[in-house]
């Protein structure tokens, strides 16, 4: 799933050979972007789907009880 210590220190000497020291800072920051608008997406989607999960138990007991 997640790339292991090794994996990771290939992925970064690969980064660092193709765009250079000079380019590291910028794609680290790039890459930090990223990672937190797909975890703030997938907060968000959770919320919604939890929220349908609770709107959809409220309408259960309204038709047990109707």
């Amino acid at each position: 799933m997640f790339p292991s210590g090794s994996e990771i220190l290939i992925i970064i000497l690969a980064v660092l050979v193709l765009f250079g020291g000079k380019k590291m800072p910028e794609i680290a920051r790039w890459i930090g972007k990223g990672m937190s608008e797909f975890q703030k997406a997938a907060r968000e989607f959770k919320q919604e789907m939890d929220l349908d999960a609770s709107d959809e138990k409220k309408e259960k007991k309204t038709e047990l009880k109707g």
